[in-house]
């Protein structure tokens, strides 16, 4: 785990942004932002001293950028509504890594792109990467874009076959429909109240559609 010098850098990240997620962000990327003799490489410094639009483009199109550096550019250029972080956001919302997936979330929801909501229903309905699908399904719910639905839907009846091991998937699937209250999402639901993991969330997510659970 990243110690060296943690107090400045992390008062260098409250310092950038007094937004929890992306102190978060800085604190998880820390192992990967220090160089082997423990200092900050320059390109931390330049992505903590600049408000610049145009600046944190640079950083995020640069050859040769860390991944890191990358992510912290499109966070701060989504999260001020900067639609040149969309496709950088979009890749990090598919990757391995669940965290990164958590950081993107957030900023595609506050970056306000209109293409968001098709890229996080292409990503959620991609059996291909079901594994992955759990941030762009919750990201769907939070959007509430007339994708929202359908997408949910389509990926909550697949993670219905027996035997189907991301449950957690079709959790948020339950989960966001309950809370989209879409009455088109009631067959599924209550094809969904026999099974053992999702049954208990279906029937909440019922009684938010209006009326009780069959």
């Amino acid at each position: 785990m990243w110690i060296a010098d943690s107090l400045g850098f992390m008062e260098i990240a409250e310092g950038i942004s007094d937004d929890p997620e992306f102190c978060s962000m800085i604190d998880r990327l820390g192992d990967e932002i220090e160089n082997e003799e423990g200092a900050l490489p320059p390109a931390f410094g330049e992505l903590a001293r600049t408000t610049d639009p145009e600046e944190l483009h640079r950083l995020l199109t640069a050859p040769g950028q860390p991944l890191w550096a990358r992510e912290i550019a499109a966070y701060r250029l989504g999260t001020a509504g900067d639609p040149r972080a969309f496709e950088a956001l979009v890749l990090l919302l598919n990757h391995r890594d669940p965290e990164r997936c958590v950081t993107a979330a957030h900023a595609l929801a506050r970056l306000g792109d209109p293409r968001t909501a098709r890229a996080a229903a292409a990503l959620a309905t991609n059996e291909l990467r079901a594994a992955y699908a759990l941030l762009p399904v919750r990201l769907l719910a939070d959007l509430r874009a007339p994708e929202s639905v359908p997408a949910l839907v389509a990926v909550l009846e697949r993670r219905l076959v027996a035997g189907d091991p991301h449950w957690r998937v079709g959790l948020a699937c339950v989960e966001g429909l309950g809370t989209l209250g879409d009455p088109a999402a009631r067959d599924v639901l209550e094809a969904a109240l026999p099974h053992p993991r999702l049954g208990r969330a279906a029937e909440r997510s019922l009684t938010l559609l209006g009326g009780p659970a069959v």
